[in-house]
């Protein structure tokens, strides 16, 4: 996709307060508004591989939690090439989905489990123990 010194030289997503329309709001949700879907999906991808190799460096696991739908995909992607390319190991993550549908079996291809599995966790070293979407 884009390479790690093209990423930072695009734009910072790292927290920043308010600033002077939005504390005139009242929604208070850090935001970052990006104009090309595979430019923030990159980003969002170098910060997610960023937080997992810092908790590997502490020797810590790492939860993150997982959406499912047409908007991460590109996200588990650029995930999954780090993976492959460039050694980014998920031995140390935690997932949590918040939801499922149900009754739905987890084959059905229309499943959330079906669709973290078919985008990420079958292309990564994810442990199965490690992966929690609600049955």
């Amino acid at each position: 996709m884009i390479a790690e010194e093209q990423l930072r030289n695009l734009k910072d997503i790292s927290y920043q307060e308010a600033g002077i329309y939005e504390n005139t709001r009242f929604e208070k949700i850090h935001n970052v508004v990006f104009d090309d879907s595979n430019i923030a999906s990159a980003i969002v991808a170098a910060e997610i591989a960023a937080l997992i190799r810092k908790k590997q460096e502490e020797n810590t696991p790492c939860v993150l939690g997982l959406a499912t739908g047409s908007s991460p995909i590109k996200v588990y992607e650029e995930l999954v090439r780090l993976h492959k390319e460039e050694g980014l190991s998920f031995e140390n993550v935690v997932t949590f989905n918040l939801d499922e549908y149900y009754p739905m079996t987890k084959q059905n291809v229309q499943s959330y489990h079906y669709f973290m599995h078919e985008y990420l966790f079958n292309h990564v070293d994810i442990k199965p123990e490690n992966v929690n979407i609600p049955q």
